[in-house]
């Protein structure tokens, strides 16, 4: 049994990534936690094989990396769009995967780090895979530009009012956007959507390359390339 602790702030998609792996006869989720106290009390309390954990918490990855080294837990990064996967291998994490990566990609994750392999998602590649998620691209095509928006919203975890704010509109307004995103997909809650997002790699992409204004300021952001180069060694 592989145990696996899933530390993000995002509710939505920690949601989404706990309940594609709990169906696999393998897997255990023996931790959610959303605050660094939470995680690092989870790493030292719990036996865990493998710690998911996104770059919200990259200003605690020294401590994290300290405390998984010690009780011997590989670390999967779920890095955001736009960072670079090899700042955090120089770090010393085992493996990064970007939130556009689906399902059945994040549970080969999952086994690659619990049997001691590295494992690096390439977000861009995988151009067949890409082209045979036919359900991914329909719903796609069905989608308004705004609604993708809306959609990459929900999986990063922004609430209406945020949403609103981004488009410049009213929390009704989106509120009845969701209700037709809903009826287009087939889902009726907001951690559906969420998984279907993430089990289907061309929808993943598409919102994936959603630009959010306020995303600049995600905590840890800013700090990746000054904490990858004290990683790095010295010449």
């Amino acid at each position: 049994m592989i145990n696996v602790i899933i530390a993000d702030h995002q509710a939505i998609f920690r949601a989404g990534v706990a309940k594609v792996l709990a169906v696999e006869d393998d897997f255990r989720i023996v931790g959610q936690p959303q605050t660094s106290e939470q995680m690092l009390n989870a790493l030292e309390r719990l036996r865990a094989h493998v710690l998911l954990v996104s770059t919200f918490f990259l200003p605690d990855f020294g401590e994290i990396q300290a405390v998984t080294v010690r009780n011997s837990i590989a670390t999967l990064v779920l890095a955001e769009n736009g960072d670079e996967a090899s700042a955090f291998i120089a770090m010393g994490m085992q493996g990064v995967v970007y939130r556009s990566i689906n399902g059945s990609s994040i549970v080969d994750a999952v086994r690659r780090l619990a049997r001691g392999e590295p494992f690096v998602h390439a977000p861009n590649s995988g151009v067949t895979e890409i082209s045979e998620d036919l359900v991914g691209m329909r719903v796609r095509d069905r989608l308004s530009e705004k609604e993708l928006r809306i959609i990459a919203a929900v999986v990063r975890g922004y609430k209406n009012r945020d949403i609103a704010a981004q488009l410049y509109t009213t929390e009704q307004v989106v509120k009845n956007a969701l209700r037709g995103i809903f009826d287009k997909i087939g889902v009726s809650d907001r951690l559906e959507l969420a998984l279907f997002v993430l089990h289907h790699r061309m929808l993943a992409h598409a919102t994936a390359s959603v630009h959010l204004e306020n995303e600049a300021l995600r905590p840890g952001s800013m700090m990746l390339e000054k904490t990858a180069a004290r990683a790095l060694p010295t010449q």
